[in-house]
């Protein structure tokens, strides 16, 4: 095992991200890590747990952002970006700051990268001097995230270290040496009881105005039970007189790793002893801080269980910290090698490909030496998980309603995979708490009650549009208007099957309340989609789009089927409009500025 390496220095880097996943802040770590090396007192925060009111006295800033759905940025950065935004910023207020900006994002999403671009022509505005060109991971490239992150990472320290040289007498160090850690576990001398212990680890530290503890009222299967995919309905229910949301708007779950599976692990790790001890938890790095809901005394085992991402497909910096703590030179070797320009593919085949997780990587390299103050260092916190709403509070008080696909899969390995966060949901009885569920505003909204509505909504996709739909059904009841112009597309493969909410949207049909198109794509030799529905619906769709100024929305999964959705309208615009390709493609990037046009899907 690697021995620690003391770092002083009077330098410093201040690395700033907007994440919700967890692979920004995973870049934006990896680069403090990398400025460590090279004698940078640095600090990583989150842009919105950052004091922005000192901004003007950095020196070098470096800031990481994905993107989320379609262009959004990231939750923890919309405080400071907009602070960015306001108008009163002189122009040349950042012109002592050197920085740079590397995006997230995917190249099939038409606003590819849109925070980052954002951001980084605003910091030009503002009189940033940008040490590096911006950069732009994307998740198309065959090597992911790594495939622009690399080379870029390679040419900020030349240009970062043109400017700002070593001290005196200092060399970088190198990746082979193994950094302080940035926490300390410490196993508390007053030992508590396991009781006393576990509500330790689960009580409240800190709630921001949009979280809410829930109780689960229900969680039922809504599809067939010889269908392939289990798909549940899933309602909570609170009691909070603050409790509130819009229709489209999101719910933020943190999910928990099951304790069965974690005896196991801490079995295979040798840290059984270890499980049902109490822990301290202190910060080393001044500049590093734990996350506001975890609490800093609890037992080990629970750490792992709620906080620590032990089943999730690792990223290069889980084996390059990994590589330190290896007790074979060989497998040492064989880590680092994985993490190199010439490893990627390896990298692909072994890891990302298989989506082989931590603790299986732990098991194939066998025995390691893992200090428990580098725990925290080496393992990811555990991210939450977004899910569309799929209700109208106004419809269900005091309820949120949720439609997930229970995640089950076998891999190139014939290995059975199943998702963290469903895995847990699924186990989930009436009764059972869920807490710190944030809700975060959604990106579509509803027109005014006399425009007209086009809901398209496939798969789980329908799960917004029945919150859209439930609020805007029930606001025409209110208002005794019974032929709203509420249109939803709906698809899925078999009506037996897997038809979600069939019984709600025959009601709502039975009542002229809405106008149900279905394409249910297994029940007939021909597979049939949303989008054959909308060409074959093309007079009516194209008299409500361009004479009643109609708004349509979509959702659904982000592989194809938007950019078939998409092409589909634009036939209907040819074909009805009498538009040429270019006119047809023209008046719907307008129909997308007006927000005509409307759509959130996700991977």
């Amino acid at each position: 095992m690697s021995t620690p390496l003391s770092i002083m220095s009077s330098r410093s880097l201040l690395v700033l991200y907007g994440s919700e996943t967890g692979c920004a802040q995973d870049v934006a770590e990896t680069i403090a890590r990398q400025g460590k090396r090279r004698h940078f007192e640095t600090s990583v925060l989150a842009m919105d747990d950052y004091d922005k009111m000192n901004l003007i006295e950095e020196s070098l800033v470096i800031f990481v952002c994905s993107t989320v759905g379609q262009g959004r940025e990231p939750y923890n950065m919309k405080t400071f970006w907009r602070f960015l935004l306001r108008k009163n910023l002189p122009n040349d207020i950042l012109n002592g700051i050197s920085c740079a900006v590397f995006g997230l994002g995917d190249s099939s999403y038409s606003k590819f990268n849109y925070p980052a671009k954002k951001l980084h022509k605003r910091l030009i505005q503002l009189g940033a001097n940008m040490i590096q060109t911006r950069g732009d991971g994307d998740d198309q490239h065959y090597m992911g995230l790594d495939g622009e992150l690399v080379p870029w990472l390679k040419t900020l320290w030349d240009n970062v270290m043109n400017k700002y040289p070593l001290p005196t007498g200092k060399e970088i160090i190198q990746e082979d040496v193994l950094l302080p850690p940035s926490f300390r576990i410490e196993f508390a001398s007053d030992q508590a009881s396991s009781a006393e212990e576990s509500q330790t680890s689960l009580r409240d530290t800190s709630h921001s105005p949009e979280e809410f503890d829930m109780v689960l009222k229900s969680n039922d299967r809504i599809t067939a039970i010889d269908h392939f995919q289990d798909v549940r309905h899933i309602v909570l229910h609170c009691n909070s007189i603050d409790f509130n949301y819009e229709a489209g708007d999101t719910a933020a779950i943190m999910p928990q790793n099951m304790p069965e599976e974690i005896d196991l692990f801490l079995e295979q790790m040798k840290w059984s002893h270890l499980a049902n001890l109490s822990i301290n938890i202190g910060v080393l790095d001044g500049n590093r801080k734990l996350p506001a809901h975890w609490p800093t005394r609890m037992k080990f085992k629970d750490l792992l269980i709620y906080h620590l991402d032990i089943f999730g497909v690792p990223r290069r910096s889980f084996f390059q910290t990994l590589s330190h703590f290896t007790k074979d030179t060989s497998h040492t070797e064989r880590l680092r090698e994985l993490i190199t320009p010439e490893g990627q593919d390896d990298m692909i085949a072994y890891c990302q490909r298989p989506r082989r997780t931590i603790e299986e990587v732990l098991f194939d390299f066998g025995s390691f030496e893992i200090p428990t103050d580098y725990i925290l260092d080496l393992f990811p916190p555990l991210q939450p998980r977004s899910y569309s709403i799929a209700s109208s509070l106004k419809a269900h008080p005091n309820e949120l309603h949720l439609c997930v696909a229970i995640v089950k899969y076998k891999t190139k390995m014939r290995k059975i995979r199943r998702g963290v966060f469903t895995k847990w949901l699924s186990t989930l009885i009436p009764g059972d708490l869920v807490k710190h569920v944030h809700i975060n505003k959604g990106t579509m909204s509803l027109p005014s009650q006399d425009v007209p509505l086009i809901t398209i909504g496939p798969g789980t996709g329908v799960a917004p549009m029945r919150s859209f739909l439930e609020e805007r059904i029930l606001q025409h009841t209110k208002s005794n208007l019974h032929d709203s112009g509420n249109i939803l597309f709906v698809g899925c493969r078999h009506r037996d099957k897997d038809y979600y909410y069939k019984e709600q949207w025959d009601h709502y049909a039975s009542n002229n309340c809405l106008t149900v198109l279905t394409a249910f794509s297994r029940d007939q030799d021909t597979k049939i989609y949303v989008q054959d529905r909308i060409r074959e619906n093309a007079s009516l769709l194209w008299h409500l789009i361009d004479k009643q100024q109609a708004k349509i929305m979509l959702s659904g999964a982000s592989d194809n089927m938007p950019a078939q959705v998409t092409y589909a309208l634009k036939q209907v615009f040819m074909e009805q409009g009498n538009l040429e390709a270019d006119e047809a493609e023209k008046y719907f990037n307008t129909m997308v500025k007006t927000e005509q046009y409307q759509e959130e899907c996700w991977s």
